[in-house]
């Protein structure tokens, strides 16, 4: 009888462990019979031993909860075998949809008062002022056409890349991430033009400048 030809479960070793690629052509039936064929005794002989980190690549194969917890005992029947995570080109709706909020610019036109708050999700373009006791922030950027004479947090969710943007920056508070820079005693009194804040790399602290130098710091928001 012809040896059955085996080529839908690739196993590579590397120097932090082990990455199992799995075919996202074939049958899932198919490719759980054949990781269980290269698992077994007769096959796996090279993985009996120490601990072994494993990284399961399933390219776009969409596993529902029901086949990675299937993979997951099939693995786990190895004692030595221990998976670290799942590495899958697909993305769920649910992230995609989030990845939406995230692109978008939500364009508000009003005043933000004392003791207001806007949040929202992805950049944030106001058309007013922020005054003195308000509070605006956006998990992207941050840019008013206005005078920002209160809090202004960008990337609230973590993102260092972001920048906050305004016509007239005179903030109680600046915050980008989980950096603060407060606010001088004084601000002069003349008029000046549109400047940004940005955390800087080289000094890690939020930096003010001109407006000018954005798309040189931050050359991917050329997408705006």
């Amino acid at each position: 009888m012809a040896q059955k030809l085996q080529h839908n479960v690739t196993i590579k070793g590397t120097k932090d462990g082990l990455v199992l690629l799995l075919d996202d052509l074939c049958s899932f039936e198919h490719l759980v019979e054949e990781l269980n064929d290269k698992l077994s005794d007769d096959h796996g002989q090279l993985l009996n031993g120490p601990l072994i980190s494993v990284i399961v690549k399933t390219g776009n194969r969409y596993l529902t909860d029901q086949q990675s917890g299937l993979i997951r005992e099939i693995i786990g029947q190895k004692k030595n075998l221990e998976i670290k995570r799942f590495e899958t080109n697909v993305i769920t709706v649910a992230e995609a949809e989030e990845m939406k909020k995230e692109a978008q610019i939500m364009r508000v036109s009003k005043v933000v008062r004392s003791g207001q708050v806007l949040s929202v999700q992805g950049d944030l373009l106001l058309i007013g002022d922020v005054n003195p006791g308000g509070t605006i922030m956006a998990t992207g950027n941050i840019f008013v056409l206005g005078s920002l004479k209160g809090i202004a947090h960008s990337g609230s969710s973590g993102n260092r890349e972001a920048v906050i943007a305004a016509s007239v920056m005179k903030p109680t508070q600046l915050r980008i991430a989980d950096m603060i820079n407060r606010a001088p005693d004084h601000y002069p009194e003349h008029g000046h033009e549109m400047e940004c804040a940005f955390i800087s790399d080289e000094e890690d602290q939020i930096l003010i400048d001109r407006i000018s130098i954005v798309h040189k710091i931050r050359p991917e928001l050329n997408r705006l």
